[in-house]
């Protein structure tokens, strides 16, 4: 029997890639939507017009797919990171843009946010298992801590900050923005995501961070 051709195995490698592709946006809605427990492999299944055998396949388990879904949400946003030629700006400004993109992100991919905020009621149990996660942080950090300590070379940034500190600020903003929104709505009749006050809040999250890493 003939060995299938390079052209038909790469057809069939791209098939495979869709379809794993296909079932991890779909897990990420439900898992996302319905939490770790209340999500079904058999409803994702269906909404992918696969099987739970093929499923399994993939990824093994129902564990295993909620963890790569939590890995490829972690994944996009360290990815648009790579993607700014930070070292072509000065420091303020790519604070700035590194503060933008996170508030672009957070505000366009609302089921990430819920993934973290499952996770964080699982106490991050599945999330410690991941072999990925070092390789996901680490270089996040290392950027934002060469932008600081260039900031601090040139005199413009205070030095008893390090990148976590601003890290968590950042996200801190992004995600109470999108997270909370419907509460605070409900508290103080204002939408923290009409379009309106878009570019205040964008703005604003760069000042805030800005001015507190100047030096006094």
């Amino acid at each position: 029997m003939a060995a299938p051709s390079s052209d038909t195995a790469a057809i069939k490698q791209r098939d495979a890639d869709r379809t794993r592709a296909e079932i991890l946006r779909v897990a990420t809605e439900e898992f996302a939507d319905k939490g770790y427990a209340g999500a079904r492999v058999d409803e994702i299944a269906a909404r992918t017009s696969t099987t739970k055998r093929m499923i399994y396949y993939y990824f093994s388990g129902k564990e295993q797919l909620y963890l790569a879904a939590l890995e490829n949400a972690y994944s996009v946003i360290r990815g648009l990171e790579s993607q700014v030629d930070l070292e072509a700006l000065e420091p303020a400004e790519a604070i700035r843009r590194l503060a933008e993109l996170t508030f672009d992100h957070h505000e366009s991919h609302p089921d990430f946010l819920r993934l973290v905020s499952i996770e964080n009621i699982h106490r991050a149990e599945h999330l410690t298992k991941s072999e990925l996660l070092p390789g996901l942080a680490g270089p996040a950090v290392e950027v934002l801590d060469g932008v600081l300590q260039r900031g601090r070379e040139s005199g413009v940034f205070r030095d008893d900050v390090d990148a976590l500190d601003v890290h968590m600020m950042i996200s801190s903003f992004c995600v109470f923005r999108t997270a909370n929104r419907y509460t605070f709505q409900a508290i103080f009749q204002r939408d923290l995501l009409d379009p309106k006050r878009r570019d205040h809040y964008r703005r604003m999250l760069g000042d805030m961070v800005l001015d507190f890493l100047s030096r006094s």
